[in-house]
């Protein structure tokens, strides 16, 4: 109702934003109440009313293009300057695997736990969750870590390597990568699923590695343990690839595009 009032009533022209595959329903039995509030259908309806349509993937883009030919490509940026504007010391002692995010999207770990149960039979390492419930994991690697807004960057600076597990489904394929583009922007490598736009954001053995099976999760993690040279380089190009390509500098001529 609102997005017609703009568009038609009002005559403005309005640029409809998604990085979610948010015209699929997604229950959980943490929104499963609001879900009933979601209106599903109405994405393509907005699409279609907007002067043009910023999406955060191509897969998301390609929905978008059946309603709106003005769907344009804009990617999840991180702010190099003033936000994320430090890079981890990977010469530091220890060895911390993170990963951050809501109790939502905890699930992911779940296929990763007997991993990190044969990783503990041989390696010396923290596995630390941040995010805004506890994990039950039984792993006594595991230590949790509050979000907060005020310590976010000091906390992810703690993980050595930052993990984003996925399922390869419709609604993981519409997600645009943040977790990875995080960790990536302090220098920690990034393991990621071949889900969606991870393969364009993580080149596998370069800044990160692309995880396929529980066997490609443990081989990649046992070989930045075993190699502390090898996280430090792989740590050097993270930093790298977002300044070049998903930074908020390097893609903001192609955001002003959305106003003209």
């Amino acid at each position: 109702m609102f997005e017609w009032i703009i568009a038609k009533v009002a005559g403005k022209k309005l640029i409809y934003d998604f990085d979610d595959a948010i015209w699929i329903p997604n229950t959980s039995e943490h929104n499963g109440f609001f879900s009933k509030f979601k209106f599903y259908n109405n994405v393509a309806k907005v699409c279609k009313m907007a002067y043009k349509v910023s999406c955060g993937n191509d897969y998301l883009r390609n929905y978008a293009a059946q309603f709106n030919a003005n769907a344009v490509y804009n990617p999840t940026t991180i702010d190099t300057e003033h936000h994320h504007n430090k890079v981890k010391n990977q010469s530091s002692n220890g060895f911390v695997i993170g990963w951050t995010g809501t109790h939502s999207t905890m699930q992911y770990l779940n296929a990763l736990v007997p991993v990190f149960k044969k990783l503990e039979e041989k390696y010396d390492f923290t596995f630390n969750v941040i995010s805004d419930t506890a994990p039950d994991f039984n792993l006594k690697s595991l230590q949790f870590t509050k979000w907060k807004k005020e310590t976010e960057i000091e906390d992810l600076l703690q993980f050595n390597v930052g993990l984003m597990p996925l399922v390869d489904d419709k609604w993981a394929n519409g997600k645009c990568g943040f977790k990875a583009l995080q960790y990536m922007s302090l220098g920690i490598p990034a393991l990621v699923s071949p889900v969606g736009v991870n393969t364009k954001i993580v080149d596998d053995g370069v800044n990160g590695f692309i995880c396929t099976t529980p066997d490609d999760w443990y081989n990649a993690l046992s070989k930045l343990m075993e190699n502390r040279q090898l996280l430090i380089d792989l740590g050097a190009n993270t930093r790298k690839k977002i300044e070049a390509e998903y930074s908020v500098h390097s893609n903001a001529a192609n955001f002003i595009t959305l106003f003209s």
